[in-house]
């Protein structure tokens, strides 16, 4: 099995890499293969809503000269998917969400290829809006059907400086249990499928209020 983690800071050695990393240890100690990509540095786009993945359902996005393509399908290989996002103005760093954006919408119209992974966010802040830059990395995941776990308090640890998140007591439990709790959480669905078969999915009704 194993998990991908998206690292949405401009950092590679930060306190949002270092949530993430605390996770990965967790997860590596039950014998969850990890990998980190590094999305701050990169440079993303915003969807441009062309509607090519619609048209083409290739599992693409028609943007092609960054690596969001590259990313869906080391997403849809995984078993496992973990957000991590420093906090700019209460909510999602820029590159972090155009990525999100994109890859969760070309998900969306191409069968739901996400569907029934475990997906987690964590966020990195120096000092409030951490709750609210996890709910939106969740609602990614609560839309895609993705399995979520769960910690013993919300996934936010704090920090400035590079390093800082290590003196975050409380904060490294969150992402240490955080850890525990999505290898339980793969390793049942892993070995439950067998006996008790995922539902089928099923097209998506739309409501439009304007007519």
């Amino acid at each position: 099995m194993k998990v991908v983690g998206f690292n949405g800071s401009a950092r590679k050695k930060g306190n949002t890499a270092g949530s993430l990393s605390t996770v990965f240890a967790e997860l590596e100690k039950a014998g969850i293969e990890t990998e980190m990509i590094l999305v701050g540095k990169e440079k993303i786009q915003g969807c441009i809503a062309c509607h090519g993945c619609v048209k083409n359902q290739d599992e693409a996005c028609s943007i092609k000269d960054d690596p969001v393509n590259e990313w869906i399908q080391k997403i849809k290989a995984a078993d496992g998917i973990l957000f991590g996002s420093p906090v700019h103005f209460s909510g999602v760093a820029g590159t972090m969400k155009s990525f999100l954006d994109r890859a969760f919408f070309v998900s969306s119209v191409n069968g739901g290829l996400f569907r029934h992974k475990v997906g987690a966010a964590v966020a990195a802040v120096r000092r409030s809006g951490g709750i609210s830059t996890v709910e939106t990395l969740n609602h990614y995941i609560n839309y895609s059907e993705m399995i979520m776990p769960s910690s013993n308090y919300w996934n936010v640890a704090h920090g400035l400086k590079p390093g800082e998140m290590e003196q975050d007591d409380e904060g490294k439990q969150i992402m240490e249990i955080l850890g525990r709790n999505m290898a339980w959480i793969m390793k049942v669905i892993r070995y439950g499928k067998e006996q008790f078969p995922p539902p089928e999915p099923v097209a998506k009704t739309m409501t439009n209020f304007i007519r």
